[in-house]
C-alpha cells in the first residue's frame, strides 16, 4: 500500500474507530479467551495466540478500508502493520506469544531511529509528516523531534521491561491503554513549543 499525495476527508469518527477498533477487539478477545486452550490442526493454542492471530486480518481489513476511503496511508501506518504482520504472523505460526509482545518495541524503535537519523543529518523528519498539522518554525521542530526520539526509545525499552517482567494481562493492559495514554499525555505536555514556535499567520491590511 503506497503512500499517496491526495487524500479524502472521512468522518473522524469513523477514522478513528477504523484506527482503533483492532486494538479494542483484540484487547476484549483476550479477555474472553485468556484461561482457555483451543485446538487447531493437532496444536493447542492459548487465547493469547488466537486473539493474536484474529487481530492480524482485522488490522490489514481496516487498514485497506481506511487506504480506500482516505486515498493515503503514513508511513507510520504501513510500518506499524508490515510490523504487526511479521511480529503477529511469528507468534501465531511458532506458537509463541514473545514475538508478538516484541512489536511495539520494534515499532518505536523504528520510528525513534528514523527520528534520530534525520536529526544527525539537521532535519525533522516529524516535520515531514506533521507539518500540515502543526506549523512551527523550524526550531521548534527539531526540539521536538528530539524530544519525540527520545520518548519513542524509553517506550521501546519500557515495553521490553513491562513484557519481560510482568504478567500477560498486565501486558496486554499497558499495550491496550498505557501506550496510547503515554503518545496523549507527551503530546499535552508540549504546549510550550506550540506555543513559542508557532508560525504567525501573514495578514494583509488593505
Amino acid at each position: 500500500m503506497a503512500e499517496t499525495t491526495s487524500e479524502k476527508k472521512i468522518n473522524p469518527m469513523l477514522k478513528m474507530g477504523l484506527e482503533l477498533g483492532p486494538i479494542v477487539v483484540f484487547f476484549v478477545a483476550y479477555l474472553r479467551l485468556r484461561d482457555q486452550t483451543i485446538e487447531i490442526g493437532g496444536t493447542a493454542y492459548d487465547g493469547f495466540i488466537v486473539a493474536t492471530a484474529g487481530f492480524i486480518p482485522l488490522l490489514i481489513l481496516t487498514t485497506g478500508i481506511l487506504w480506500k476511503l482516505t486515498g493515503k496511508l503514513s508511513k507510520m501506518q504501513v510500518a506499524t502493520l508490515v510490523l504487526v504482520i511479521i511480529f503477529g504472523g511469528l507468534s501465531v505460526w511458532l506458537n509463541d506469544e514473545r514475538f508478538f509482545k516484541m512489536k511495539p518495541t520494534m515499532i518505536y524503535l523504528l520510528f525513534g531511529g528514523a527520528l534520530g537519523v534525520g536529526l544527525l543529518r539537521g532535519q525533522s523528519y516529524l516535520k515531514i509528516v506533521m507539518e500540515e498539522m502543526m506549523p512551527l518554525k523550524e526550531e521548534g521542530w527539531l526540539l521536538l523531534t528530539k524530544r519525540l526520539t527520545a520518548f519513542f526509545i524509553g517506550l521501546a525499552v519500557l515495553n521490553e521491561i513491562i513484557w519481560r517482567t510482568q504478567s500477560t494481562d498486565t501486558w496486554v493492559y499497558f499495550k491496550t491503554f498505557g501506550l496510547t495514554a503515554a503518545v496523549f499525555v507527551f503530546f499535552m505536555t508540549q504546549g510550550k513549543i506550540f506555543q513559542d514556535y508557532a508560525l504567525e499567520e501573514e495578514t494583509e491590511e488593505g
